[in-house]
């Protein structure tokens, strides 16, 4: 099991949580996705290495922008 952390810019609510949630649970592999608005990270975990480029497209795909990386 494999898990990474992202910042992600933009997120402002529970909604804005959602959004990423459901975008980032499409990439397969993934088992959770847990957001955190406040501090704007989400930790994904993966019964695989998930490609920092599906996730850069999924948080994308969502209306966000995926600013840095700690995998």
């Amino acid at each position: 099991m494999t898990e990474s952390t992202y910042t992600v810019e933009g997120m402002a609510c529970g909604h804005c949580a959602e959004s990423v949630t459901e975008e980032l649970e499409g990439i397969a592999g993934v088992i959770a996705v847990t957001v955190d608005v406040d501090s704007g990270t989400v930790v994904v975990t993966s019964d695989r290495v998930v490609e920092t480029a599906d996730v850069r497209a999924a948080v994308e795909e969502a209306g966000y922008e995926l600013t840095s990386t700690d995998t």
